[in-house]
């Protein structure tokens, strides 16, 4: 059984085209690969919104759900190259839940809200039979933007060099090491393990989204969310309709990813990786680029290259095997996060 968004192949065949009354305005609709859907307002403006779910994890304060809740929607904007500006969210909650915990994820969500500068105007909160944990049923987060700023995963142009922001496997390796910290202190030190799970905090690309837009030349950003960077790579070239060289080599590669992919049998190329960015450049911005990520603290390389044959998609694997860009039919992290539920 899959776990995780459906695939494409059923979007395309229960979904897609169900959209309700067709409207002229709607510029950018929903489609597998694209983060974010995208209103004409007229006047050169332009209304960018998203909706995502979000969903407890064991061992996590609550305190991170309250942060994910924010930072996972309001990257779904930032990618489309606006900075998100007003959200409203649904906390789904079990009857039973502590009156003290519904305070705590209410609070966190207002102050990751107010630390990226977006205000919060409405949405639902409530106890309802058949939870088992506080669920996030969606968030939508919204902003208002210029036309021209405008940058979506179909942007990506033959000759653009393609940049990775922090490596691939960020949300698998922080969630495992949350779930699954006494295996990993069975083998490596406190101190990478510990490392691993601050990577929580990392879970998040609306700095890196707008320190990259703000740099001009950005064709197209995506979040390598399910699927990992392999999909993400995948989706862009799809929505574009070109084709790409990537090579793994050129990853920035954190030891404490390493660490956690190794241990749990992962492939970190095709794991969930909400946190990487990635994006296409002009050739002559990719410096300027990597210089502001680089001011921001925020790692990141240039990893390959776009090409116009749209039949060639490739990324060469750190031990010099080249494999064909593609969705991972299961992304690995939902095997190992079960396996760890069940041993927990």
């Amino acid at each position: 059984m899959k776990i995780g968004k459906i695939d494409q192949a059923d979007f395309r065949s229960l979904v897609m085209g169900k959209f309700g009354r067709r409207d002229p305005s709607v510029l950018v609709p929903p489609m597998a690969g694209v983060d974010a859907g995208v209103v004409d307002l007229g006047g050169g403006r332009v209304l960018v919104v998203a909706e995502d779910p979000i969903f407890t994890m064991p061992r996590l304060p609550l305190e991170m759900f309250g942060r994910f809740t924010v930072h996972i929607g309001a990257s779904d904007v930032a990618v489309m190259g606006v900075r998100p500006r007003y959200m409203t969210y649904s906390l789904l909650l079990p009857p039973d839940t502590a009156r003290e915990d519904l305070k705590r994820i209410v609070d966190s969500i207002h102050a990751a809200a107010r630390g990226l500068g977006i205000a919060i105007v409405g949405g639902h909160t409530g106890f309802y039979p058949g939870f088992t944990a506080p669920t996030i049923g969606g968030i939508t987060v919204f902003a208002v933007g210029r036309k021209k700023d405008l940058v979506t995963p179909a942007g990506a142009r033959p000759g653009d060099e393609i940049i990775l922001t922090k490596g691939p496997a960020i949300e698998t390796a922080a969630l495992l090491a949350a779930l699954r910290e006494e295996e990993l202190l069975t083998r490596f030190s406190a101190a990478l393990v510990d490392k691993a799970k601050s990577l929580a905090r990392a879970i998040t690309v609306v700095e890196d989204a707008l320190t990259a837009a703000a740099a001009g030349g950005v064709t197209a950003m995506h979040d390598a969310t399910e699927g990992g960077v392999m999909g993400g790579l995948f989706e862009i070239a799809a929505a574009s309709g070109v084709g790409m060289e990537v090579d793994e080599r050129l990853f920035v590669y954190p030891d404490e990813v390493r660490m956690v992919c190794e241990a749990f049998a992962i492939d970190p190329v095709r794991a969930i990786a909400e946190g990487s960015l990635l994006l296409t450049v002009r050739p002559a911005k990719s410096a300027a680029v990597l210089g502001r990520l680089k001011k921001k603290r925020i790692a990141a390389s240039v990893v390959g290259t776009v090409l116009r044959d749209r039949r060639r998609r490739t990324i060469r694997r750190l031990d010099g095997r080249t494999e064909v860009l593609a969705i991972p039919e299961q992304d690995p992290f939902w095997p190992a996060f079960f396996e760890g539920l069940e041993g927990s």
